[in-house]
């Protein structure tokens, strides 16, 4: 096989995807595009050992290899934790658990909305009227539970 054919060998074209799948994860990194790199490069080596597969062969190659990728990417993903030094940064509404809020709507029948920060939040606890301050205890979800302060 002349070097021309090489390069426009299947084999290659797959190989040519993956580089550019990758250079594509690096401009713009989402961890994602890694896996459909990952699959593209397996299914190039395959067609530059197995050269002529039909291009049906190929997609299907290039399904299971990058199904394989993903998953071996999430089960890693998974076992390695990344520590922080502040485990509730995601968690907004256990970063509000001890602050103080005032009741917007009156809770009645134990429901109601306090005021946190410029929005308004469900609440649940003790029957209190409309200013009145309370301290959050916990939250359910997005409805946050309340006490009088």
């Amino acid at each position: 096989m002349s070097f021309l054919g090489f390069m426009w060998s299947h084999g290659a074209l797959w190989l040519a995807a993956a580089l550019a799948l990758a250079i594509a994860e690096l401009i713009a990194p989402g961890f994602f595009m890694v896996f459909l790199a990952a699959g593209a490069a397996s299914t190039g080596f395959v067609l530059l050992a197995l050269p002529g597969l039909p291009v049906l062969v190929q997609a299907l190659l290039f399904a299971i290899f990058t199904a394989v990728a993903v998953g071996l990417g999430r089960r890693w993903y998974h076992q390695s934790e990344v520590p922080t030094e502040d485990p509730q940064l995601n968690d907004r509404t256990s970063r509000l658990i001890g602050t103080t809020a005032e009741v917007c709507d009156a809770i009645t029948a134990g429901e109601g909305r306090v005021k946190v920060g410029d929005g308004a939040w469900k609440a649940r606890g003790p029957d209190v009227a409309a200013g009145t301050v309370v301290r959050i205890i916990g939250a359910s979800g997005s409805v946050l539970l309340v006490e009088p302060a």
